[in-house]
């Protein structure tokens, strides 16, 4: 039950930390598309994390274990903190195009954009039982193998198939066109990172270099 509380409180952070960010800028608590967003992303993230830490453990804590300061290769450090000020970025414009009402997002836009969070957030899962080496941080660990199987049959990486998608859809269900913007150059650090990971598991990861011949696609399937 105690490793069970720690999900939870690290959930609760992460959900009140966004909360600030969104909340903050917008300048008022008024504001529904916010607490369907927060809600969503809280129990997309609580109740797989839960089961998880029930049924496999380990695999959380890869999970869990991201961001800059985790990062082992300085590339990564800067890629990480580009990805996190995206996010960041995305969430306080929308706060303030709520609160100036620089654009207007059909309520049924917004509830897509809801459903695109809890899908991204869904699939992350999904690819972490389906390679339980799985990580948010790069690296190769001792025993590690090659999985060509599920999503890793249809794209290399599809945890950051599971990013896109929650970036694309953060702006929608806060209610921003606007912050759609930020977008762009979180595609371009997701890619800078796939290049240097790909780099790194070519040279440290047996049979790697066979499985990117059989599966060309790294992120969008049909595109690249």
């Amino acid at each position: 039950m105690k490793a069970v509380s720690k999900v939870l409180v690290s959930g609760l952070v992460q959900t009140l930390a966004l909360g600030l960010l969104v909340f903050g800028p917008a300048g008022t608590f008024d504001y529904w598309q916010a607490w369907l967003f927060l809600a969503v992303f809280a129990l997309s993230a609580w109740l797989p994390s839960i089961c998880l830490q029930l049924t496999n453990p380990a695999a959380l804590q890869r999970r869990m274990r991201g961001g800059p300061v985790a990062e082992a290769r300085p590339v990564q450090k800067l890629v990480m903190a580009g990805l996190y000020l995206s996010l960041g970025a995305m969430c306080v414009v929308s706060g303030l195009d709520h609160r100036f009402g620089w654009s207007t997002v059909p309520a049924a836009l917004c509830v897509f954009g809801s459903a695109l969070v809890a899908v991204g957030i869904g699939a992350v899962v999904l690819v972490i039982t389906q390679n339980h080496f799985a990580s948010t941080t790069v690296q190769v660990e001792a025993g590690q193998n090659v999985v060509s199987t599920g999503l890793y049959g249809l794209v290399r990486h599809p945890m950051y198939t599971a990013n896109v998608i929650m970036l694309l859809g953060i702006p929608l269900a806060l209610g921003s066109y606007w912050a759609l913007v930020f977008v762009v150059p979180g595609l371009l650090v997701l890619a800078s990172r796939i290049r240097d990971e790909e780099t790194l598991l070519a040279q440290e990861l047996a049979g790697y270099r066979d499985y990117t011949r059989k599966v060309r696609y790294r992120l969008v399937p049909c595109v690249w």
